[in-house]
């Protein structure tokens, strides 16, 4: 386990220098002048000249290469242009939102899909499974932003059950944060339900055609034995599996989610810094995500020994 443990570290060493080496080149190789870019059509020369300079545009590339990883190292992600505050301050206070609905959406969309998965597994072909059918094409089908405008029209503004949109930190009384938080959950959950659930019926019904399932049943096994103690266990690993790939998603869906309910979390930070071509945001903000997606992998991987003894690395 620790060999593996250390061979995956270094090819996440690998993977992150890559993306490093990308992220710093997309400014670089932008068609045009970042710095005007940046500036804006009616900045003057000399505005051009300070961003360059803030930005160290004039030194040789492998020189700001070099600097850029070393100031990433010390904890130093850059100024941002537009806000003129350090760019980890401005992500730092944009985290509770998004680590909230990302955290909301998983417990949903894990606890509703697996459950959905096992129940249309164990009665296939029934109610159940018909329904977990439909919805698994409306999840799939409808996008976040439609849903999010629906629950909108629907809950907050004709029947006014819940806010229309905005965000209350979790300090300022946990009821009015989960208020808050149930729509854009709602709305960015329903398509990873329908993932999870159909990925766990697929897993469940393999699982449950195995003859040592049939054994179980003629013993006298109950249905919840059968199915929580002897099927999901065997099943757990394509389920663990596309459950850390959803919460890699989950980081992209945000960006969209926040916008429509108007939560200031990373994600409308980092729509606004592509609006103003904040680049210090954007280049921090891809080099943290890419990070912790491989984390969420590794840690998926690590996880398969927990449901399956059998696996060794």
């Amino acid at each position: 386990m620790a060999a593996y443990i250390l061979r995956r570290m270094l090819s996440t060493i690998a993977v992150m220098a890559m993306v490093g080496i990308f992220v710093f080149l997309l400014l670089r190789l932008a068609p045009g002048d970042p710095a005007a870019m940046m500036a804006g059509k009616a900045a003057t020369a000399e505005r051009i000249a300070a961003i360059r300079e803030q930005l160290g545009l004039n030194d040789p590339v492998p020189i700001q290469f070099v600097r850029w990883v070393r100031d990433m190292l010390g904890g130093d992600f850059g100024i941002s242009i537009f806000a003129g505050r350090p760019v980890l301050e401005l992500i730092s206070q944009r985290l509770e939102p998004t680590l909230s609905l990302s955290i909301l959406t998983m417990i949903l969309s894990v606890t509703i899909g697996v459950c959905f998965g096992i129940l249309a597994a164990w009665r296939t072909g029934g109610l159940v499974d018909r329904l977990l059918t439909a919805f698994s094409a409306f999840g799939y089908s409808v996008p976040v932003f439609v849903i999010g405008y629906f629950l909108i029209y629907f809950f907050a503004i004709r029947i006014h059950w819940l806010p229309v949109q905005g965000y209350v930190p979790i300090d300022r009384g946990l009821g009015p944060w989960f208020a808050h938080l149930i729509l854009p959950t709602v709305a960015l959950g329903l398509g990873y339900i329908a993932f999870i659930a159909r990925v766990t019926r697929a897993s469940m019904l393999e699982v449950l055609s195995e003859d040592y399932m049939r054994t179980a049943a003629a013993k006298g096994a109950s249905s919840y034995a059968i199915l929580f103690h002897h099927a999901l266990k065997n099943a757990g690993v394509p389920i663990l599996t596309v459950i850390g790939i959803s919460f890699a998603y989950l980081i992209g869906g945000v960006v969209l989610t926040e916008t429509v309910f108007n939560i200031p979390g990373i994600g409308r930070l980092v729509v606004d810094a592509i609006n103003n071509r904040d680049y210090p945001i954007i280049q921090s903000v891809l080099i943290l995500t890419s990070g912790l997606y491989v984390l969420i992998n590794l840690a998926v991987d690590l996880s398969y020994t927990l449901v399956d003894p059998r696996i060794r690395y």
